[in-house]
């Protein structure tokens, strides 16, 4: 192992966290210094049916979300001894309340709640300054938004997503639906950031970005390079895992 490998290792040791995606149909967690990411999904069994505690990328069962965390994390975690550093990502313009609700069964020393988008773009994004445009292609939302040096400052959030072409295999609703929130941030914008942000080239994360009549209908509609992110279904929660390992 190279030495600044060695010492985030040790570091993880010492100040253990974890970074805790979940997602409407997959919850992926990558504990600091493990190097792997665990991925389950979004599913438990409460009774003699199956319960779906997130839906549309909100969480309509806490207690069963918890239920799935303690079965995914609760074990590694109590090998390292000490509580860790939760770093859990969020769908934009939500409430976190109910997800640190759920984190408790992990006795966290603390909880930092980061959004997907603003996750994604710390692996996906060599020069967090100016403006950018992420786009969040997730199963069952999909999100736009407009970041500023790393940070959000404007959002748009759909409730479709790429399951909803399951059946038609069709992507065309799913771009109408991004170029029409993209519209929305540029006519709105009195800064002149969105059209900047538009110029340097969306950055698409989430499952979607897998699909290449996505990124080429996408690119073909906004007339502007789009730049899926690396591994871009796992890209939030190697985001949250970045600041989960930090000092």
């Amino acid at each position: 192992m190279s030495e600044p490998g060695r010492v985030m290792s040790l570091r993880a040791r010492l100040r253990p966290g974890v970074a805790i995606d979940m997602g409407s149909v997959r919850t992926r967690a990558w504990p600091a210094g493990r190097g792997v990411v665990l991925t389950v999904p979004t599913m438990t069994f409460p009774g003699p049916g199956s319960c779906y505690p997130v839906r549309r990328g909100s969480i309509v069962d806490a207690g069963e979300c918890a239920r799935l965390l303690e079965r995914l994390l609760s074990r590694r975690l109590h090998r390292v001894g000490r509580r860790p550093l939760v770093v859990v990502t969020t769908p934009v313009l939500c409430d976190a309340g109910e997800l640190s609700a759920a984190l408790d069964v992990l006795a966290p020393r603390a909880v930092r709640a980061v959004t997907a988008v603003e996750a994604a773009a710390l692996v996906g994004e060599s020069d967090p300054a100016g403006p950018l445009f992420v786009i969040d292609l997730g199963a069952h939302v999909t999100e736009v938004a407009l970041l500023s040096g790393g940070e959000l400052t404007r959002a748009r959030r759909s409730p479709m997503g790429t399951t909803d072409l399951a059946a038609t295999g069709v992507p065309e609703a799913l771009v109408r639906s991004v170029t029409a929130m993209v519209g929305q941030l540029l006519d709105t914008d009195t800064t002149g950031q969105a059209l900047a942000a538009l110029e340097r080239g969306p950055l698409l994360t989430g499952g979607g970005a897998l699909w290449p009549e996505l990124v080429h209908g996408l690119a073909r509609r906004l007339g502007s390079t789009v730049r899926p992110v690396p591994a871009p279904h796992t890209a939030a929660v190697r985001g949250a895992a970045l600041l989960a390992s930090r000092p």
